[in-house]
């Protein structure tokens, strides 16, 4: 087998993202299939000061909460008397790479740099390759970015072009693939031939650098109002934007906070179709990530992923992308903000959810991202009508993805749907202990914090299951 051919690289995964994250994963596994969450994150932390000093150094940050007035206005339309909270973004396009996923290159980029690597990698096709980028720029670190782009035909949707075009401008080098499992692939043998540091979204890192998210937002909320939110809505991917967003809320106020995540409802579709992929008109923010990577977030590009988004959320709903585009169009034109889609994703659950709320609540939308020509969702409702989707106006509830993207005919329509968290608690479940005969019970109390549930609810899962338990 030749040490560069696919089956050669996919077996030296665990070894070559070891050495290109500088973390023996390896010493904190539990003899099953636990690992010591805490420890891992505490290890490979930096205290959130010091986090906020490595952000204000680089441009990252210490961005403003707005109050949608207009909107919380509107929204109040449909509410019942006395109902209807207030609504604020946290806007995060103001960061130099224009979204929130700045705070999480930052501290992957310093750690780079501080253990002398020359370079950094990572394969994305999201706002966070700019960010990567623009961190790589500021510390005079080399960087690649490998993005999934095009289908067989070489078809690429115009927000990942655009995004490619970002990493360009900061300087990074930009491999662009076509859908499927070359992307893991390339990824890997990039990182054993260069020797650069694996940027990772799902390193410990990269979720400590979005706790400051959380730790301003709620500093934001009581300076403005008085008060600590009701609720803080994400957007919801691969898990890391809820996590690190909950541990910073977490470190800064014990006050009852609903953390809710949003996706945008992309169901039927496979993320890994050649057919499926310019079916979307969402590149990040929908189910295709945000319901796999909850039920095995270990299927990241580090052993174990940091982005645990179990064991914080309180709520996850799914809005139809036509929702989205009509809120993106509505934060436009009443309240003069134009913002890219994946924040809007979280706003119009918000828009929804502000109607469950009382008139003095708050509702913090935790994020918000930069758009410009291919992100713009006039680009996207054009690239999806080329791809034969019809676009209408009527109730979102009839939308079929793949199929079409229905707006709302009144603003009263804007439904956030409760996905049943239960549901995917027992997915996730189900995946982790397949092939167990016994746990220890350090695996069954990992398991209680991963699903945010009790050991007695894992011990009777286990029994259903006739897994043994077995002494540590």
């Amino acid at each position: 087998m030749h040490e560069t051919s696919y089956e050669a690289i996919i077996n030296q995964k665990n070894a070559i993202m070891k050495n290109a994250v500088g973390i023996d994963y390896d010493a904190y596994e539990f003899k099953h299939i636990g690992f010591d969450y805490d420890r891992l994150m505490d290890d490979f932390s930096y205290p959130i000061n010091d986090v906020l000093t490595i952000q204000s150094e680089t441009g990252v940050g210490k961005t403003p909460l707005k109050e949608l007035k207009n909107i919380t206005k509107l929204a109040r339309n449909y509410a019942p008397k006395g109902y209807g909270a207030r609504i604020f973004i946290k806007d995060e396009a103001q960061n130099d790479s224009g979204s929130f996923k700045a705070r999480r290159a930052s501290v992957s980029c310093h750690q780079a740099k501080k253990l002398g690597y020359k370079g950094v990698i990572a394969a994305t096709s999201g706002n966070y390759g700019a960010a990567v980028a623009s961190q790589a720029a500021k510390l005079n670190l080399d960087c690649i970015i490998v993005q999934e782009c095009y289908d067989s035909k070489g078809v690429g949707q115009p927000e990942i072009i655009e995004k490619a075009r970002k990493c360009e401008a900061y300087g990074a080098e930009v491999i662009q693939l076509s859908v499927g499992p070359e992307l893991f692939y390339v990824f890997l043998k990039l990182l054993k031939e260069t020797g650069y540091f694996n940027a990772s979204l799902y390193t410990p890192y990269g979720i400590n650098g979005i706790e400051t998210l959380g730790s301003e937002l709620i500093e934001n909320s009581l300076a403005m109002t008085g008060k600590t939110p009701a609720a803080v809505i994400c957007t919801n991917a691969g898990g890391g934007n809820l996590t690190g967003t909950a541990r910073g809320i977490l470190k800064t106020t014990d006050k009852p906070i609903d953390i809710i995540g949003a996706s945008v409802n992309l169901k039927g579709l496979h993320m890994a179709s050649d057919i499926d992929f310019n079916r979307k008109s969402f590149t990040t923010g929908h189910t295709g990530f945000g319901i796999p990577f909850m039920t095995n977030p270990d299927r990241s590009d580090v052993p174990r992923s940091a982005g645990r988004p179990l064991r914080y959320i309180n709520r996850y709903v799914t809005v139809n992308q036509g929702e989205v585009f009509f809120i993106t169009e509505t934060l436009s034109v009443l309240e003069g903000i134009e913002r890219g889609p994946a924040g809007n994703t979280s706003l119009a659950a918000a828009f929804s959810l502000a109607r469950e709320y009382k008139e003095d609540d708050i509702i913090i939308v935790q994020e918000t991202e930069y758009t410009s020509a291919g992100k713009h969702h006039q680009a996207q409702l054009a690239f999806a009508k080329k791809n034969g989707i019809d676009i209408v106006f009527g109730n979102p509830k009839d939308e079929v993805p793949g199929q079409s993207i229905v707006f709302p005919e009144n603003p009263s329509l804007i439904k956030a749907r409760d996905l049943d968290l239960s549901h995917i608690r027992r997915r996730y479940l189900d995946h982790a202990l397949k092939g167990q005969s016994s746990l220890t019970k350090k695996d069954i109390n990992f398991l209680a914090e991963e699903t945010n549930q009790s050991t007695t609810t894992i011990e009777n899962h286990l029994k259903t299951n006739h897994i043994a338990t077995e002494e540590d």
